[in-house]
C-alpha cells in the first residue's frame, strides 16, 4: 500500500506533492487564526455600537466586512485549488498500488475477491484518506497554533472549577475531548464495529462473485444467490443496530460539546469580565482546539472503514507473497 513513497517513479508526486499538501493547509490554519483574531474586533465593535449609537461610522462596519470577504476568499481559494490537487495525488497512490497488483495478478487472481480488493477496495482506501489524511494533519497544525492563542487569551480570566488557573480552559477541553473519545473508542471496542465491517465486506464480496458468475453459468440460479444475500442481509442488519448504539452515544456527546465552552467560562460571563468580542474570540479559539482534540471521537465512523479495507488489503498482499513463493 505504502509503494507510492518508496518506488523511484512516484517520488514526485509522492514526496513533493505531500509537501505542497501540507504547507496548503498550514496557510490555510494561518489564516483561520487571522479569522480568529477578527471576531474578536468585529464583536467588540458591535458592542461598542450597541452601547452608545453612532460610536463608529459606516464606513469602520463596512471596512470590518471587506476585511473578512478577503481572509474568506483567500482560504477558499486555497481550499478549493489543495482540494483538486489532492484528489490528483490520491490517485497517483492509487494508481501506485493497483500498478504494483496488475504486476502480480497471476498470484492474485488466485486469492478470494482478487478483484474487490484491486478496483474497490483501493478506491475507498484513496477516498478515505483523502478526507481522513488531511483533516488529521490539519488537526494537528490548529493545535499547533491556537493552544497558545487560548492560553493567552484566558489569563486572568475565572474558569468553572479551576478558576484563575492559566491552563484551565486547555485542561479543561482536555478531559472533556479525552473522556468522551476513551468512552467511544470503548463503545465501538465493545459492539465490534470493525469486525462487523470487515464481515460486512466479506459477505459483500461473496455474494458480487457468485453474481458474476450467474452471469456466465446457467446452473447458478436463485437458490444460492438467495443463500448469499440472506447472509448479506443478516450482516447489514447487524451493522445497522450497533451503528445504532454507537450513534446514542456519540451524538448525545457532541450535542453536549456545543455548551462546554460556555459551561467553562460561566464565572466570567456573569462577572462581566470579558467583553463580548474577548468572548467570541475565546469560544472560536476553544472550539477549535477542542475539536481537534476531537478528531478520533469525530471520525470514528471513517476510521473504523478505513481500519477494515487497511486490513483486507494487508491480507490481500500476505497471500499474494505467499501465492509467489510456490
Amino acid at each position: 500500500m505504502f509503494k507510492f513513497f518508496t518506488t523511484r517513479k512516484w517520488f514526485l508526486w509522492s514526496w513533493l506533492g505531500s509537501i505542497v499538501i501540507l504547507s496548503s493547509l498550514w496557510i490555510q490554519v494561518k489564516i483561520d487564526v487571522k479569522i480568529n483574531e477578527w471576531f474578536g474586533q468585529f464583536y467588540n465593535m458591535i458592542q461598542k455600537a450597541l452601547a452608545k449609537p453612532n460610536s463608529i461610522t459606516i464606513e469602520e462596519y463596512w471596512s470590518s466586512l471587506f476585511s473578512y470577504i478577503t481572509l474568506a476568499g483567500i482560504y477558499v481559494a486555497i481550499m478549493v485549488v489543495i482540494s483538486f490537487f489532492t484528489s490528483h495525488f490520491l490517485f497517483r497512490w492509487r494508481a501506485s498500488m493497483v500498478e504494483w497488483y496488475h504486476s502480480v495478478y497471476d498470484s492474485a487472481r488466485k486469492v478470494e475477491g482478487a478483484a474487490q480488493r484491486v478496483q474497490e477496495d483501493t478506491i475507498k482506501f484513496s477516498r478515505i484518506m483523502e478526507s481522513l489524511g488531511t483533516s488529521l494533519i490539519e488537526s494537528i497544525m490548529v493545535l499547533i497554533q491556537f493552544v497558545p492563542i487560548l492560553l493567552g487569551l484566558s489569563i486572568g480570566i475565572p474558569i468553572f472549577f479551576f478558576g484563575d488557573w492559566q491552563y484551565g480552559l486547555i485542561t479543561g477541553a482536555l478531559i472533556w475531548t479525552l473522556g468522551g473519545t476513551i468512552f467511544l473508542i470503548g463503545l465501538g471496542w465493545v459492539l465490534r464495529l470493525v469486525g462487523v465491517e470487515y464481515d460486512l465486506q466479506k459477505k459483500e464480496a461473496a455474494y458480487r462473485k457468485i453474481l458474476v458468475l450467474a452471469e456466465d453459468d446457467g446452473n447458478i440460479r436463485p437458490k444460492t444467490i438467495e443463500e448469499l444475500f440472506i447472509d448479506v442481509r443478516s450482516i447489514h442488519f447487524l451493522s445497522y443496530i450497533r451503528y445504532l448504539y454507537f450513534n446514542i452515544g456519540r451524538i448525545a456527546y457532541l450535542q453536549a460539546n456545543v455548551l462546554s465552552a460556555y459551561v467553562f467560562l460561566a464565572p466570567a460571563i456573569v462577572a462581566g469580565i470579558v467583553t463580548l468580542g474577548v468572548m467570541q474570540q475565546i469560544i472560536r479559539a476553544f472550539g477549535r482546539v477542542e475539536g481537534s482534540m476531537q478528531y478520533l471521537l469525530k471520525a470514528w465512523p471513517t476510521i473504523i472503514e478505513l481500519a477494515s479495507v487497511y486490513k483486507r488489503l494487508r491480507e490481500f498482499e500476505a497471500q499474494i507473497i505467499e501465492n509467489e513463493k510456490k
